[in-house]
């Protein structure tokens, strides 16, 4: 069955988003269209995952802008990763909610107004 291999983030300020999602996650950026485009490295080739590429945004905020589809990262602690991305600039977009049986969720927007989740394991969530 088709699984998704590839995401994108598109931004209005790169270099903004690079550095929330760099100081938030460790994430690795490089530059491979200038000014354009960047490959997004979430993670070491063999471990589960997905990397993906940041791009300015295409369209007018008042016209065609691109929305995209939302990503989920799954991290250890949750409560303090909502923290941090707050910290950085990220707003809440849906509270923190229990997943019975799977885990906790949290939906924030990052600092170009992209909706993305943060997902904590926890099979006796509730």
């Amino acid at each position: 069955m088709p699984r998704v291999v590839h995401f994108e983030i598109h931004c209005d300020d790169p270099a903004r988003a690079r550095r929330f999602y760099g100081e938030l996650f460790g994430w690795e950026f490089a530059e491979i269209m200038p000014d354009t485009y960047w490959t997004v490295k979430t993670g070491e080739k063999g471990e589960p995952g997905i990397d993906g590429g940041l791009l300015k945004r295409v369209g007018e905020q008042s016209g065609n802008i691109i929305m995209a589809f939302v990503c989920t990262i799954e991290v250890d602690d949750l409560d303090a990763t909502i923290a941090r991305a707050e910290a950085l600039g990220a707003t809440p977009a849906v509270p923190k909610q229990a997943i019975p049986g799977v885990g906790w969720q949290y939906f924030a927007k990052d600092t170009e107004g992209n909706v993305f989740g943060i997902h904590q394991a926890d099979p006796g969530a509730a």
